[in-house]
C-alpha cells in the first residue's frame, strides 16, 4: 500500500495520484482473453466483444441470447426456459433461510421508506393574465434491471434497483440475471425479486442481456431504461445501447475513501478499507488523515485482517495496486483532497463529522461517524447503494426514484397572457431567422 505526505507534493501532483483510469481501458485478464479467443476465434478487446454481441442480439434476438448464454455461462437453455417461472420463485422463497428472508424483508422496507420520501410532485402555478405553468412527473412504463450472478449472489442489488422503480410507479420491472450452469438462479436473488416488486425475470447475463433489454427479442421485452451494476462487458454494453434505451450510469470498480482523524479506531478504518478491496482486484481503498500515528496503525491492521479473509488474494492485490494512505497537514485539507477524488463511498471517521459535511462537494454517499460503516449502506440503511464511481460523483447522482421517472412541462396561456408577450416572442424568433415561429404567434393576434 502506497503512503504519501501532502506537504511533499503539490495539489496537482496529488490529483494525479488520485485520478482513476477510465473503466473502458481496463485490460482483460488471461482467463477472459482465452475465453474470447475460444468464442470468436481471434483476440478481441472488450469493446470489440461487446460490439459483436450487441450486434448479434439486435439481428437475431433469442437465437443470439441463447448461444451466448450457453457459450459464456454454460447454461443450455431454450426460449421456453429463459424466463423464471412462478413455481421457481415459490420454491426459492421456501428454500431461503428464515433469518436471511427476514433480513431481506427489513431491507426492502427500509429502502422503500427512504425512496418514498424522494418522490417528486407534479405541480401547477398560475401566472399573470391567467397563464398556467407546471410540471407533470410520470413513471417510465417498463424498466430493466441487471443483477450480477452466476457463481455469486447479489440480492441487495435486486432490492436497490427494483424498489425505487416500484416506488416511482413503474408498472413493469424486468430483471435479468446470469444463471448457473444448470440454468438456475440463486434462491436469495429470486426471493429478493419477489419482495421488491420485480414483475418478470430472465436467466441471461452479460452484454447479451443488456442488448436484449435495449432492443427486445421474441421472449425478452424491450425496456425504456436499464439500470444495475455489472462487469466491464455489461458496462460497455450499456454504453453501446444508450439512445435505444436510457441507462443509469457507467459504473467502474468499487471505491472507498476514508477521512479520519486521531480519534478513529485503526481496526475500523482497516476493516472498512478491506470491505471494498475484497470486491475486485481493481477496487480502490484510500485513507486520508492528519494523524501519522493513525496511518501507521492502519497499515499494520490491514495486513493483520487480510490474513483472515476468505477473499484475501483479491483483497491483497487491490490493496497492493490501489491502496493508498495520504497524510495531510490538517483535516480540512483531507476533505479537500477527498473532493478531488469524488469517491463512490466517503467515510468521515472524525470526532465531529457533521462539522466537515458542509465542505464535502463530491461523493456518491457519505457515511458519518464510527457506527456508519459502508456495508450499512450496501444492505440495510435505506439510501441506494448504486453510486457513481471513477470520479463521476462530480456530476452524477446516486440512483433514486427520479431515475425511473420523467418530467414533462405544462404550458397553458390565455389570449390575454399570450398577447402580453407576443411582440417579444416575435422579435426573438425574427432575430433567429425563424419566420414560421414568429407567424405562429402573430396569427393568433388577428
Amino acid at each position: 500500500m502506497k503512503k504519501i505526505y501532502s506537504n511533499y507534493l503539490s495539489k496537482e501532483e496529488i490529483a494525479e495520484v488520485l485520478e482513476k483510469a477510465p473503466f473502458d481501458r481496463v485490460a482483460l485478464g488471461a482467463g477472459a482473453r482465452a475465453k474470447v479467443k475460444e468464442l470468436f476465434g481471434e483476440e478481441l478487446s472488450a469493446q470489440q466483444v461487446v460490439e459483436r454481441i450487441v450486434g448479434d442480439v439486435r439481428r437475431t434476438g433469442d437465437q443470439a441470447v441463447l448461444r451466448y448464454t450457453k457459450a459464456i455461462d454454460g447454461a443450455d437453455l431454450t426460449a421456453e426456459t429463459l424466463a423464471v417461472t412462478p413455481a421457481e420463485i415459490e420454491s426459492a422463497l421456501a428454500e431461503v433461510n428464515g433469518e436471511v428472508l427476514a433480513a431481506l424483508e427489513t431491507a426492502v422496507a427500509n429502502v422503500k421508506r427512504f425512496h418514498t420520501e424522494q418522490l417528486p410532485k407534479s405541480w401547477l402555478t398560475e401566472r399573470e393574465h391567467g397563464a398556467i405553468l407546471g410540471q407533470k412527473c410520470t413513471p417510465l412504463d417498463r424498466v430493466g434491471i441487471y443483477v450480477p450472478g452466476g457463481t455469486a449472489a447479489y440480492p441487495s442489488s435486486v432490492i436497490m434497483n427494483a424498489v425505487p422503480a416500484a416506488v416511482a410507479g413503474v408498472q413493469e420491472i424486468v430483471m435479468v440475471v446470469p444463471p448457473d450452469r444448470q440454468g438456475r438462479v440463486n434462491p436469495s436473488v429470486l426471493a429478493a425479486a419477489k419482495l421488491a416488486g420485480v414483475t418478470r425475470i430472465f436467466k441471461v447475463g452479460g452484454a447479451q442481456a443488456v442488448a436484449a433489454l435495449a432492443f427486445g427479442t421474441a421472449t425478452i421485452p424491450k425496456v425504456d431504461k436499464i439500470t444495475g451494476p455489472g462487469n466491464i462487458f455489461v458496462t460497455l454494453a450499456k454504453k453501446a445501447v444508450y439512445g435505444h434505451a436510457d441507462i443509469d450510469m457507467l459504473a467502474g470498480p468499487s471505491e472507498i475513501l476514508i477521512v479520519a482523524d486521531s480519534t478513529a479506531d485503526p481496526r475500523c478504518v482497516a476493516a472498512d478499507m478491506l470491505s471494498q478491496a475484497e470486491h475486485d482486484v481493481l477496487a480502490s481503498s484510500i485513507l486520508i488523515t492528519d494523524s501519522p500515528e493513525l496511518a501507521g496503525k492502519v497499515a499494520k491492521e490491514v495486513e493483520t485482517q487480510l490474513a483472515a479473509l476468505q477473499r484475501k488474494d483479491i483483497a491483497a492485490q487491490a490493496i497492493e495496486d490501489n491502496g493508498l494512505i495520504i497524510i495531510t497537514k490538517d483535516i480540512f485539507e483531507a476533505v479537500e483532497l477527498a473532493n478531488l477524488s469524488a469517491p463512490e463511498h466517503l467515510e468521515l471517521l472524525t470526532a465531529e463529522p457533521f462539522k466537515l459535511l458542509p465542505y464535502v462537494r463530491h461523493a456518491g454517499a457519505v457515511f458519518m461517524g464510527p457506527y456508519s460503516p459502508e456495508p450499512l449502506g450496501d444492505y440495510l440503511a435505506g439510501p441506494n447503494h448504486v453510486l457513481p464511481t471513477g470520479g463521476t460523483a462530480r456530476f452524477y447522482s446516486v440512483l433514486n426514484v427520479e431515475t425511473f421517472m420523467k418530467k414533462t412541462s405544462i404550458i397553458a396561456y390565455t389570449r390575454d397572457a399570450l398577447s402580453a408577450v407576443s411582440s417579444q416572442i416575435i422579435r426573438l424568433a425574427e432575430a433567429e431567422g425563424l419566420d414560421a415561429h414568429a407567424n405562429a404567434v402573430r396569427i393568433r393576434g388577428n
